[in-house]
This record gives structure tokens, sequence and C-alpha cells, in this order.
């Protein structure tokens, strides 16, 4: 670990201004930053976020933070550009990390100036095709390469032809004081009408550009798992234009009635969404998939796709059911394979210990602190 007198940066687009998986995923990584009881003293810079932001970090003595929102366009681009040259100048940073490839051009000539080590943080489809030559100059000269998964690294890898040697691996995690088992809140079951019901769930957003987190193909499955288990409701919780497509397939395949479309669900009250559900089912393509660990966490038994980055959540399938994307009978066969149980990955306290011991913020602090001792 670097001394205490040796700064880091961290560069982002974002944070603070907007919610996504990438700004869930950044706040994780502060946070375990801010835990690591050696780490320096860091920089962070914000290309769009202001200081009038909502920042849970405001306050923490490790971070200094630098705001390039209130410019915007290529205004704030040079507003960023200059709080880096003016810190960079006044003293050295052991390690500048860019926290989108969109800042590679921007970083890799600052850290070639001024002979900093250069760390980009990489998270899924933004690296999974060939990216713009300034974009992969970066990533070639970059000391070291963050990501989240094995199958985010490899598609990189392949795409962009970088070396495997030169990624770390820091993966999504879930908090499991917020994420726990419990009983199905009574007026949720009442709402969506799930009395007596076994409950297949998805959390989703339900865009057309996105029809790759298969809930298309859950409905699809639904006529062969009710011939066994007629008493299933599946619970898609998400919105999106592709609503009025997935309802009509499922009037189409006539089960209308066992699908519950819950909307848009505030991020507090997931939890108690993920209590209804007997199985999480989600035959995606992600470049994790941070809802598995989620749903696991609280104890829900999880099916997943067999070819992306839900290798790791799942565990190469040592936690879960892995399914080739978009099979709608391979869907059925490991739904109605989970609701019969007598698998140990239908264990719900079992499952949740075996997440949590790989996938908690103390496991990603634990990473973190090896990854900044790395080159």
């Amino acid at each position: 670990m670097h001394g205490q007198d040796s700064k880091v940066g961290f560069v982002f687009l974002s944070v603070f201004s907007v919610e996504g998986g990438i700004q869930s995923y950044v706040k994780d990584i502060l946070r375990a930053y801010a835990a690591c009881p050696e780490t320096p003293p860091a920089d962070v810079f914000l290309l769009r976020d202001q200081a009038s932001d909502p920042n849970p970090f405001a306050n923490e003595p490790k971070f200094t933070f630098h705001y390039a929102g209130a410019a915007t366009g290529n205004l704030g681009r040079l507003l960023l550009t200059w709080q880096l040259v003016k810190s960079l100048w006044r003293a050295p940073y052991a390690r500048l990390i860019g926290g989108h490839v969109l800042l590679g051009p921007l970083l890799q000539p600052l850290c070639q100036w001024f002979n900093t080590s250069l760390t980009m943080m990489t998270y899924g489809k933004e690296v999974w095709e060939p990216v713009a030559p300034r974009q992969l100059k970066a990533l070639q000269q970059a000391q070291s390469i963050w990501t989240i998964s094995r199958y985010s690294r490899d598609l990189a890898c392949a795409a962009n032809g970088l070396a495997a040697a030169k990624f770390h691996m820091l993966p999504c995690v879930v908090n499991g004081e917020v994420f726990s088992p419990g009983s199905p809140p009574p007026e949720l079951v009442e709402q969506y009408g799930l009395a007596g019901s076994r409950v297949l769930m998805t959390v989703a957003r339900l865009w057309s550009g996105d029809i790759y987190k298969g809930v298309d193909v859950t409905i699809r499955a639904l006529p062969k798992i009710l011939s066994q288990f007629p008493d299933v409701k599946y619970l898609v919780v998400g919105r999106g234009d592709d609503q009025p497509r997935l309802a009509q397939l499922a009037q189409d395949l006539g089960v209308a009635e066992r699908v519950v479309f819950a909307g848009f669900v505030p991020d507090d009250w997931l939890v108690a969404h993920y209590r209804l559900a007997d199985a999480y089912v989600m035959p995606s393509r992600e470049g994790f998939g941070i809802v598995y660990l989620e749903a696991m966490a609280c104890g829900v038994p999880t099916v997943s796709g067999d070819d992306d980055g839900s290798a790791d959540p799942l565990q190469d399938g040592r936690v879960g059911w892995r399914v080739p994307y978009r099979d709608s009978a391979a869907v059925a066969a490991a739904c109605i394979e989970l609701l019969q149980g007598g698998d140990q990955r239908c264990d719900g306290g079992w499952l949740r210990q075996q997440t949590l011991e790989q996938f908690s913020p103390a496991s990603l602090q634990r990473s973190l602190e090896q990854v900044l001792t790395s080159p």
C-alpha cells in the first residue's frame, strides 16, 4: 500500500447526480476505499456532478471532491481537465483511476505527461466491442484495468486485444444487512393477488432494447411450468416500453392471469419484493448481475443464463441454476427442478451464507486492498 503522503485520484463521469448500476457500484468502491485503514487520501473528480448533488461521502475525511458539473458540454471537460492539471502539478499521485473508458482519452496523456500510473475501470458492454482508437490506447497503456467479472474481462480482451494479466477482479457486492430473508409482506401478497401461489420473480427494465433480460423467455416457459405447478405466478418488477408486448405474449400463450406486472418499485421496497419470491428467474446476458446477489442474500434460489457474467455471482452454477440463453424449455426445466426442492441450492440459509462469503462489502474491501498493492 502506498504511503499516506501519496494521494490517489479517482475520475468519474457521474456518481451522485443520477442513479444506476454503475453509480451504485462506484459508491461501493468508494465505501470500501474509505474503510481500508491504510489507503492514502484521495481526490475524487466528477465531470457531471455538482456540489449540490446528494453525496453520502461529503464528510469522509479521506476524500476531497472536485465538481465540474456546473459547466456543461465541452466547458465541463475543460474545467475537469484544469482541475486535474492543477492537482497533478501540485503533488504527485500514486495512481489515477479512470472510472469509465470514455475518460481514457483525457487521462492517458495526463498520466504520461505527469509520469503517473493509470488504472482504468470497466464494467460491461462498453468494452465488449472494439472501442475508439484513443480509448483503446488508454486501455493498452494503463498499468492495470479493474473489472467486475471474468466474462467482461474475456470479452474486452477478445474485442480489443488486451492482455488478461492486466485485469484485476473487483466484483459487485450486496449489503447483507439490507438484503435479508423475511416473511412475505401480507400487504404485497394482497396487492398482487399472490395468496396460495408459488412466485417466480424478475427485476428488470422492460425496455424494447433490453429484451436480453429474458422476461419473454420466462413467459414462454410458463405453460410447461404450470403443467407441473399450476399454482405458480410470475411477478415482473420493472417498467418500460416493452411491457405491452410482454403482456400480449402472456395473453397469446393463455397465461395472462399468471403474470403480474408490478411496475416500478423504489429501491427501498425491493427487499420486500424479493421476500415474495420462491425463485428469482432472469435467463439474461449480464456483465455481472447484482440482482442475483440481492435475491440470494434474501435466501431466494436463482436461475440465470449460462453464457455471461452471472457465472461469478452464481459461482459457476454451484449456488444456482444456469441455463442456455433464450431457451424457454431449459428455463422451464430449471424452474420445475427448483420448485420440486431437495437441492442444496434451494436452502435459503446456505445460499445466503455462500453469497455473503464471496460478495459482501467486507470481501470487496479485501479485494480492493489487494489490487491497490498491485502495480
